[in-house]
């Protein structure tokens, strides 16, 4: 393997893991703007067919957690790879699916290979030089957030002009040829680590011990994933009932939205120059100054500037992913996705949390309950930083290279 610290990745290379990580993430989103097409179409009952999109969730979960660890021990092009294929399959299992059993085994599957993203993503990292390695995580992290925020809107389109399931047919023949793209292009890249399996994944909790970096940094992200996705829950309800806005009025503000993936590679330059911690405080302060303003302007029914409010929103959860990863990637460089493998499972289990807080401060108090919640969560983000993050994080940001 190319030593890191002297080669890099292609321009084009780099594109193609950020491609392949938004088509392989955004199968995760698919369903949840199709529930109430897909439940009674494969017989499942309107209350159990909000198990699909937990199912697919919980699936991506495990993935995170006994999936994403293997890439510090298989040769990680193999293991993206298979994981790729299997999100393929899994598209086309669900649909095909006649009946629930049938597609909520397709969606478990399909959840659990879509960690393909997340094995890229310290790849990327550990194949990039040490100069650009935070301006690499950044592209490929911006092609992560942009498969998380286009999946809705094209769900929405592609249902709505064809149905739901040539929606998973397509998806299915995006992530092969994705796949094929990478079995041609994607370097190979073989661990170092001699560890068995068990001892692998135990690793994974050793190192959220041993650093109080990665600890702090799950931390951010997690708080901030908790707002995003109370955001997102809820922006929506605010279109329809406060704008009188469609489902296509809907699927255009989300698209909007996805300029917040801009902030990507912006957060990576500033990483490369040594300047993380500076970027996690306005990424921190960023949020909580949007959301205070989101309640502002939907007061005053601007919708304009709501839709500003989403993209900085988005940004600022990008800033502080960026900015958090060139940290904990340099940690250990032979740990890398063991190290993503907690630091995401951390952030998806407490960040899947937001949809519920959402949902529930919309019907007890409003928008104004629910922006105010999410600038107390960019507080609380704000306040960890100031009390610890000097400490135990300042030691552990990367010098900025020569």
């Amino acid at each position: 393997m190319s030593d890191p610290d002297t080669h890099d990745l292609s321009p084009i290379v780099t594109v193609l893991m950020a491609v392949a990580c938004g088509a392989m993430v955004a199968n995760l989103y698919y369903a949840q703007t199709l529930i109430e097409i897909i439940g009674p179409d494969i017989g499942l009952s309107p209350a159990a067919a909000g198990g699909i999109v937990t199912l697919i969730q919980l699936g991506y979960g495990l993935g995170l957690a006994f999936i994403v660890p293997l890439s510090d021990l298989i040769e990680n092009k193999r293991l993206i790879l298979i994981a790729t294929a299997g999100a393929a399959l899994g598209c086309i299992g669900i649909a095909m699916a006649e009946g629930p059993r049938t597609f909520l085994v397709a969606a478990s599957i399909m959840g659990i290979c879509s960690v393909g993203a997340q094995i890229l993503v310290p790849l990327a990292a550990k194949l990039s030089s040490q100069a650009r390695q935070g301006r690499t995580i950044g592209l490929v992290m911006s092609g992560l957030l942009t498969g998380i925020m286009l999946a809705r809107p094209i769900a929405s389109f592609v249902a709505g002009a064809l149905g739901w399931r040539a929606l998973f047919f397509c998806s299915a023949g995006v992530t092969a040829l994705v796949g094929l793209a990478l079995l041609l292009m994607l370097p190979v890249r073989r661990p170092e680590s001699t560890l068995r399996y068990a001892a692998l994944l135990a690793s994974s909790f050793e190192l959220l011990r041993r650093y109080p970096a990665l600890r702090l940094r799950a931390a951010y992200q997690a708080l901030l994933f908790i707002a995003f996705n109370l955001f997102w829950t809820v922006a929506p309800l605010v279109l329809t009932q406060r704008f009188g806005l469609g489902a296509n009025g809907v699927a255009l503000f989300a698209l909007a939205g996805a300029g917040g993936a801009l902030a990507a590679p912006i957060a990576g330059y500033f990483a490369d120059k040594g300047r993380a911690r500076a970027t996690t405080l306005f990424a921190l302060s960023l949020l909580t100054v949007s959301f205070v303003a989101a309640d502002l302007v939907v007061a005053a029914s601007a919708l304009i500037a709501f839709a500003v409010t989403a993209v900085l929103i988005d940004a600022a959860v990008q800033l502080n992913q960026i900015s958090g990863q060139r940290i904990i990637f340099a940690l250990d460089s032979s740990a890398g996705g063991r190290i993503n493998a907690a630091y995401m499972t951390i952030v998806f289990v407490f960040g899947a949390s937001g949809s519920l807080i959402g949902s529930a401060s919309f019907a007890a108090g409003g928008w104004s309950l629910s922006s105010l919640i999410g600038a107390a969560i960019g507080g609380v983000a704000l306040l960890l930083y100031l009390l610890f993050d000097r400490r135990s994080t300042r030691s552990a940001e990367p010098r900025p290279a020569d």
